[in-house]
């Protein structure tokens, strides 16, 4: 059987439900060599091909990166678009009959590889039956980005549903046994499962240190820290819930009959997932605490004045000189590029900080921004917000370089360079009346984060500046949570992992002031990160870790997936939120605009000063969605799974509640219905 013909049957017959069309372009095409599976996977060069292949398939940053860095959490508390998500309402987020999200195309390309690799590889870790030409280590490596990549495909389905197949053989076109394999395995095994090809992907590629530009040992470390943290805060925040194994009104109790976790407990399941987020996290955090990229805390303005690397190791051509990088994309003039510096340059495509993240990042001296006079006003050291210029003063540096403010130059070099056609030469007052123009400004917050100062990567679809994928500080942020997690304490790598983040930040290395002068309920008012399960969390150290993981991360999507694992969307069901930005009424920035309408009707371009003196972007038009806040339903914490991928695995095909397969938590069995709770 050719190759195109057996990854049709495994990939699209199987539980993935794939359509036909879905992979017509390649399967209407013979495969670019002739040689059958069977002989396909005999060299080093033919696995790396499948390999490399894979990188755009998987890892976002390979892909379409066009939006870049600064919409990574968007339609969260950190970011937000000019209108809301379905996901903060009660009612537009419905089931669907088929969904992209619920596919297994990319884990079955993995797994026929990685299944007739090994095969000539043989079953000991050290390659002793090697029977595939090349060199050894570079063999091995290969393997080992193979098992990281289907590690990365899973996590993304851990964080979409839950319990999810594990699946890591490519099954023949057998409806009994795909039907057989679609079974759902509890989560928690499903993080197990992660974790062991991370460290298959350790062991094996622990021979070589290729560039960052490829997956290496270091990264499927620092990875497997971010799956069990991930895992083990979501089982603790969780616990008990229809969300986790064993918990009240789980939907897989009746296809898991008196379940019991590997570990014994839930309580020792937690331990196992946090312990197994130290080590790894350590191993990388030890090695790279003191390689972070510096940063002088300082906007960079003019040619002469000194570089700051830490602005550039986001928006630089080449990243391979940052050992705080350990994965990166290169593009290339022409041949790769993609829109980060256009839309950086200016409102981030309607994507704009929120009010709330702004003021929760701290003040250079370590103190929370409420301890200096009102948010409004301040007391002189803390400026107020009455304008962009006085929010950025004496603040982290991580606010302040990269918070656009009107004025600032946005081009140093290459002035003339006609290639950059999407330039703003100096920062303009925020487009906010743009509304759904593409260039409009949806918050007043802007930030210049991945853009470059040269103008000749700003031309329209042809960025070629660098992709930043994965960094090593997020290691020491994993090792700091799952500790304190783990033993609500700070321990010594804990205690010199924070210092070597908030010295890079140019903030007052002394955390304990910080959680000394922390008020969490006013930290609740900013933050959505101050709740877990409906309640402001009571532990002011745990906080502020959380608080830190926030600012370090600015806009590298990670925001909704820790929201979610600390469960921290509840309180939205009983208290709408209103989502605000810069302070617009009744401030120096009103005189900005001679255009302003806010009295709610269709054509209005701002919120209301009778609403809030901030602007509010979901509340410009009565009737706009979450004009009332936003709310939430516990469903939305995992998706639905579609209806069609129930009928295909039930008895008669036709018959949704008959299926091998369960919907999730509080979701219908009905495609179009919203959630039920």
């Amino acid at each position: 059987m050719k190759l195109n013909k057996f990854i049709y049957y495994s990939a699209a017959l199987a539980i993935s439900g794939v359509s036909l069309s879905s992979c017509s372009d390649f399967l209407d095409k013979e495969p670019m060599s002739q040689i059958s599976p069977e002989n396909y996977y005999s060299t080093e060069a033919q696995i790396r091909a499948v390999v490399l292949d894979e990188y755009p398939n998987t890892l976002p940053s390979h892909g379409n990166w066009s939006y870049g860095l600064f919409n990574g959490d968007g339609s969260t508390d950190n970011q937000i678009y000019v209108t809301a998500d379905n996901k903060y309402t009660p009612d537009l987020w419905l089931v669907a009959n088929t969904h992209g999200t619920w596919s297994f195309t990319r884990i079955y390309y993995i797994n026929f590889m990685l299944s007739n690799a090994l095969a000539r590889y043989g079953s000991d870790i050290n390659g002793s039956e090697n029977t595939i030409d090349g060199s050894l280590p570079q063999i091995k490596h290969a393997l080992g980005e193979g098992y990281f990549l289907r590690a990365y495909q899973y996590f993304q389905r851990l964080k979409t549903f839950g319990d999810f197949p594990i699946i890591t053989e490519p099954l023949p076109d057998n409806m009994g046994v795909l039907t057989e394999a679609s079974r759902r395995s509890p989560r928690n095994e499903v993080a197990r499962f992660i974790l062991e090809d991370l460290d298959k992907a350790a062991l094996l590629m622990s021979d070589v240190d290729l560039s960052s530009q490829y997956i290496n040992r270091d990264l499927a470390l620092l990875f497997k820290s971010r799956v069990a943290l991930y895992e083990g805060t979501w089982l603790k925040y969780f616990k008990g819930s229809a969300f986790v194994p064993g918990g009240e009104d789980w939907p897989g109790a009746a296809a898991n009959p008196g379940y019991a976790y590997p570990s014994g407990s839930s309580d020792n399941e937690i331990e196992f997932f946090l312990k197994e987020a130290m080590a790894a996290a350590k191993e990388v955090g030890d090695k790279y605490v003191n390689k972070l990229t510096a940063n002088t805390g300082v906007l960079q303005q003019s040619e002469s004045d000194p570089v700051n690397p830490y602005y550039n190791m986001f928006c630089d051509e080449d990243l391979s000189g940052y050992d705080e990088v350990l994965l990166w994309r290169q593009y290339a003039r022409g041949l790769v590029v993609h829109n980060v510096n256009a839309a950086a340059g200016r409102g981030n495509y309607r994507m704009g900080l929120t009010r709330g993240y702004v003021q929760n990042f701290l003040m250079a001296d370590g103190t929370p921004v409420y301890t200096h006079g009102s948010y409004a006003d301040g007391d002189g050291y803390y400026m107020g917000d009455k304008t962009i210029a006085d929010v950025r003063k004496n603040r982290d540096s991580r606010l302040s370089v990269f918070l656009k403010e009107p004025g600032q130059k946005n081009i140093l070099f290459e002035l003339d360079n006609n290639e950059g056609t999407e330039v703003v030469f100096e920062e303009p007052y925020p487009a906010i009346t743009l509304g759904d123009n593409e260039r409009g400004y949806a918050t007043g917050y802007a930030i210049r984060k991945g853009g470059n100062f040269n103008r000749k990567y700003y031309a329209n679809g042809g960025g070629y500046t660098g992709a930043p994928c994965f960094r090593a500080v997020e290691a020491l942020l994993n090792y700091m949570e799952a500790s304190y997690e783990l033993n609500h304490s700070i321990d010594g790598t804990a205690d010199s992992y924070w210092r070597a983040i908030r010295n890079r930040a140019n903030v007052d290395p002394d955390y304990n002031k910080t959680i000394a002068l922390t008020d969490m309920n006013k930290e609740a008012e900013n933050d959505w990160g101050a709740y877990s399960g409906g309640t402001v969390i009571n532990d002011a150290t745990l906080y502020n870790i959380r608080r830190e993981r926030r600012c370090e991360f600015l806009s590298e999507g990670f925001r909704d997936a820790d929201l979610k694992r600390w469960r921290s969307y509840d309180q939205l069901i009983n208290n709408p939120a209103h989502l605000e930005g810069m302070h617009l009424w009744n401030t120096p920035m009103t005189a900005w605009y001679d255009n302003l309408k806010a009295d709610g009707s269709n054509d209005s371009n701002v919120s209301s000063p009778e609403r809030s003196e901030y602007l509010r972007p979901f509340e410009r038009i009565i009737g706009q969605t979450c004009y009332d806040g936003c709310t939430w339903r516990m469903a939305h914490y995992l998706n639905p799974l579609p209806i069609n991928e129930m009928m295909l695995t039930s008895p008669d095909g036709a018959s949704p509640d008959q299926s091998v397969l369960y919907q999730n938590p509080y979701w219908p069995m009905v495609a179009g219905q919203p959630a039920i709770k």
